[in-house]
């Protein structure tokens, strides 16, 4: 899973081993907050830096028009959006890679627990400004 051409990758494949261990340990069929919980615990005992739910601000011509939370910010760099649905679709991936503009982050997971395999995506932020 680590491929050291791509920008924390070390760090996305310790996120996605995380992931398939939950989805390892509960299946899917649960909802979303079930998963997000127990990945919380998973991450914490990898020792992972990182917040739940962590509530950025959205600007539209530097004016404030409202917030919007990621379900993690990890190691205050890298978005993680879970899903647990049946089959990813272009709107959830839309959703990850406007998180990653919104917050001007450069690197981002969507993670589906909802299939019987454990499901991921990594993104990139092209319009990334660092």
């Amino acid at each position: 899973m680590i491929d050291e051409k791509y920008k924390y990758s070390e760090l996305t494949g310790r996120i996605i081993g995380c992931a398939m261990a939950v989805h390892s340990a509960l299946g899917n069929g649960f909802q979303e907050v079930i998963y997000q919980r127990a990945l919380q615990i998973e991450m914490e005992d990898q020792g992972l830096s990182f917040a739940r739910e962590f509530e950025m601000p959205i600007h539209y011509k530097k004016v404030h028009i409202g917030t919007r939370r990621v379900d993690f910010l990890v190691e205050d760099n890298l978005s993680v959006e879970l899903k647990a649905v049946i089959k990813i679709k272009d709107v959830h991936l839309a959703q990850a890679i406007n998180y990653l503009e919104a917050y001007n982050l450069e690197v981002g997971l969507l993670i589906n627990f909802g299939e019987r395999s454990l499901q991921f995506k990594r993104f990139r932020n092209k319009k990334f400004k660092g």
